[in-house]
């Protein structure tokens, strides 16, 4: 009789330590998911080896964690007809960055709105990165330097809408 006591005594208490602890992990994880749910958009103007730190990202936990997640432009491949120039093809524009998440690790993606095949958005690691634009959007002349691109970038935790119809 006095172990069932004793038993009772011990389990008791451990049980209600066990439950009041998977209940605060699972009212913590609630909050964390609601926070993630919380949309955001935000544009961000780069030049080429330029890069942005992706701060709401970073507030919500996407792309790795609790430290903020970077974006960098890494290069501008303009191959289009320069104007006054004789060419085959017309060419195109695009835009290769680099993701670095929270924990350190990198992924490469390429943009454009005039490559063959290419996509104007793209989604990673819960984020969508989408062309807003670019300046200067003229092709520069035969003679002139490459221009000094500037690349603005939408980022949101929510993928784009998709206006091209899909075959029924």
């Amino acid at each position: 009789m006095i172990k069932t006591i004793l038993r009772q005594l011990i389990v008791l208490p451990v049980i209600m330590g066990v439950m009041a602890m998977l209940y605060a992990c699972g009212t913590a994880n609630g909050r964390a998911g609601a926070t993630a749910n919380k949309p955001f958009n935000t544009t961000y103007v780069l030049q080429q080896g330029a890069s942005a730190v992706i701060t709401p990202a970073a507030a919500q936990g996407i792309a790795g964690g609790a430290t903020a997640p970077t974006i960098k432009l890494e290069r501008v491949n303009d191959s289009r007809c320069r104007v006054g120039a004789v060419c085959v093809w017309a060419g195109y524009i695009s835009y290769s960055f680099t993701l670095t998440k929270a924990d350190g690790t990198t992924s490469n993606f390429v943009l454009s709105d005039s490559m063959p095949n290419g996509k104007t958005s793209v989604t990673q690691d819960g984020l969508t990165f989408a062309l807003a634009g670019v300046e200067p959007q003229a092709v520069p002349a035969k003679n002139e330097p490459a221009p000094d691109y500037r690349v603005s970038l939408r980022v949101s935790n929510t993928p784009p809408s998709d206006p091209t119809p899909r075959p029924s």
